[in-house]
């Protein structure tokens, strides 16, 4: 069973994943206007990525006696300036979502709840990908300073992503 600190602390982890995949998927529309469509699939992906990570920890309030609470997502943001202004709001999102999990493992261990600690070494470990996904692509953006046929090539490559869920 879970503390009600550990229950609540779920409850807004989920919502916070449900406001990443939101503001993916503004980004994919966004991407899509500007007619970067391989990076509007980047993010799609991610979108759907996202929503996996909140129907992961759904599932396990859910397997822990907890119970779900499902609060008001927040609106993202609609507009950037360019490609790279967008990943650069990836990296800063992605690090706050790091922020979160780590607060939650945290508050996991000192709520001695060895259960919930080892499911959230998952999320961990994913953040530390994101971040490194993320940095790289924002780092191949400003080579090519976000434009010209550096760009179209990165482009082409983002629309090769595909999401499938992780094995278990």
């Amino acid at each position: 069973m879970l503390s009600k600190k550990v229950e609540n602390a779920l409850n807004e982890q989920i919502n916070a994943e449900f406001f990443s995949a939101y503001l993916y998927l503004s980004m994919s529309a966004y991407l899509n206007d500007i007619s970067l469509t391989g990076f509007a699939n980047w993010m799609r992906a991610q979108y759907e990525e996202e929503k996996f990570h909140a129907m992961k920890m759904y599932d396990y309030v859910l397997e822990r006696g907890g119970k779900v609470k499902l609060e008001a997502i927040a609106a993202p943001k609609h507009d950037w300036n360019d490609i790279i202004d967008v990943f650069e709001d990836v990296l800063k999102h992605e690090q706050h979502v790091t922020r979160l999990i780590n607060d939650l493992m945290s508050l996991s261990i000192d709520e001695k709840d060895h259960a919930t600690v080892n499911f959230l070494q998952w999320f961990v470990d994913e953040q530390v990908e994101e971040e490194a996904t993320v940095s790289d692509i924002l780092a191949q953006l400003k080579l090519v300073e976000g434009k010209g046929s550096g760009l179209f090539m990165l482009d082409r490559e983002a629309a090769q992503r595909k999401f499938s869920e992780p094995a278990e």
